[in-house]
């Protein structure tokens, strides 16, 4: 028996059809919103050479962090904080200067109406031993009764007000029995919950369903700043501190640290770096500090284009979320959607110190660019592929006589001792949506260099809280379960 044929309806029978009568197409008419939408950050990054001096008690930053400006995010790289020496390297590397200039870079950034804490005056008339008497309780106090505070000590200290940093912000679904069950649990936690040996610590998922008045208040007024320490790390004379408006920090997530040592023996910390890796909103940042290879023979280039290659290989961020499925976080430097590298680079000039300085006195830095090393090594494609850098529109930074705004050369007149003056300390970057806005060199004669500092203006994916689902629309992913995004048991509280 022959099977009847198919009816098919033209488009104006099927809109009359009763059987679509009362469908509302209206919902359908418009577009849907994007998920995210592009917001502009404005991020500062410098990089200095601090020559193993410590800085003084008065020494001011304002104006090399130009906190007028009021950048959104700080990336502040620096190399030999202490002098490399074999104790340093081989034994325990020196913290205090590390928190010396965490505590500069603070009041710079905060500006706050006191007196330092490595004021020499600790006597019981001065106004930070009253303070600190007044609250001998608080467990931040200590710190002031010491003129050499521990650097993580004082890390914790300067991170108070960042306890709603995520340590992972991968969708979660909020609305399942098991995730309102566990957030019930985490309502009832007490105040203490957040010690320094919790193995979850204040950096975790726990943060990102607690608001920030339920977290314990610090003894030392972090309303009051306005920016916050995201993150800080020391490797020998190499140190990375990142630091963020206090707005931002509940948007900061999956925040993890790697090293590499490239120094003596191809090991060593005394060179090599501190790469730092988050995201903010939904755009995932890497910040490498390093310090290359140094030397100025023939062929030292090579070595450093190797430290690079080394560094980006070996580099590996750890994993947060349980299910891979789920895991947004880079582990690779390649792998971010941005990403900046800063440091004492070490590449040097491919000229005789005569020939430079003959450049040099003409102010004719465009011959000598075109024999800068860095410049010679990417163009042919051995190092940093991919990367980008500024315009360099300032004299070398390296290496001056001490105090002084004389090249080292200058003054020296053993051979044996005299440095060719070079661009040594570099800031480059990778990745779509950045652009940079500056590229300077400040003048401060505290070392043998002379910091360099970049502002970049950068692109942010944010998830667009206008886009909902309107009715009509099914969406058939997989339903996430709290568990999926628990991080593994390992601290983001200190490096």
């Amino acid at each position: 028996m022959e099977a009847a044929p198919i009816m098919r309806k033209s488009f104006s029978e099927r809109q009359a059809s009763p059987g679509i009568e009362g469908l509302n197409l209206s919902a359908f008419e418009e577009p849907m919103a994007p998920e995210t939408e592009l917001q502009d950050f404005q991020i500062f990054a410098a990089t200095w050479n601090v020559g193993g001096k410590t800085p003084n008690n008065c020494l001011n930053l304002e104006d090399f962090l130009q906190v007028e400006d009021s950048p959104d995010i700080y990336v502040l790289g620096f190399q030999e904080i202490v002098p490399l020496s074999a104790g340093n390297v081989l034994v325990i590397e020196d913290n205090e200067p590390a928190a010396k200039w965490l505590t500069l870079i603070s009041q710079a950034l905060n500006k706050p109406q006191h007196d330092s804490i490595f004021s020499s005056d600790l006597g019981p008339g001065s106004k930070i031993s009253n303070n600190v008497l007044k609250d001998s309780k608080s467990p931040s106090s200590t710190l002031h009764f010491f003129q050499k505070p521990s650097h993580k000590a004082l890390s914790r200290n300067l991170r108070a007000d960042s306890s709603v940093l995520k340590s992972c912000n991968c969708p979660v679904d909020l609305h399942s029995r098991e995730s309102r069950r566990r957030l019930r649990k985490l309502s009832d936690l007490p105040n203490n919950f957040y010690s320094e040996s919790s193995h979850i610590g204040r950096y975790s998922i726990v943060d990102e369903f607690l608001s920030t008045a339920e977290m314990p208040s610090s003894p030392t007024s972090p309303s009051q700043m306005s920016y916050c320490l995201v993150a800080s790390k020391q490797m020998v004379g190499i140190f990375l501190s990142v630091w963020a408006r206090k707005e931002l920090v509940p948007h900061i997530g999956h925040l993890r640290v790697s090293t590499v040592g490239r120094g003596i023996m191809g090991c060593l910390r005394n060179k090599g770096c501190i790469a730092m890796s988050m995201s903010l909103h939904q755009t995932s940042f890497c910040f490498v500090c390093s310090h290359l290879a140094s030397g100025e023979k023939e062929g030292d280039e090579l070595k450093r284009n190797a430290d690079v290659a080394e560094i980006l290989k070996s580099t590996q961020f750890p994993k947060i979320c349980k299910n891979p499925a789920t895991n947004r976080a880079p582990e690779r430097i390649v792998d971010h959607d941005r990403i900046i590298w800063l440091g004492d680079l070490n590449y040097r000039v491919a000229l005789s110190y005569e020939e430079t300085r003959v450049f040099l006195e003409d102010n004719d830095w465009d011959t000598l660019l075109e024999k800068d090393q860095l410049n010679i090594e990417r163009e042919a494609g051995r190092v940093f592929s991919g990367f980008n850098e500024g315009q360099i529109l300032f004299a070398p930074t390296y290496k001056y006589s001490h105090n002084s705004d004389s090249y080292e050369g200058e003054t020296i007149k053993s051979k044996k001792k005299r440095r060719t003056p070079a661009w040594c300390d570099r800031i480059l970057w990778r990745g779509d949506g950045i652009d940079q806005l500056s590229y300077i060199r400040g003048e401060s004669r505290l070392s043998d260099h002379r910091p360099v500092c970049a502002v970049f203006s950068v692109e942010v994916e944010e998830s667009n809280k206008n886009n909902s689902f309107r009715k009509g629309y099914s969406c058939a992913g997989r339903r996430l379960d709290f568990e999926d995004c628990m991080p593994k048991r390992h601290s983001l509280y200190e490096f």
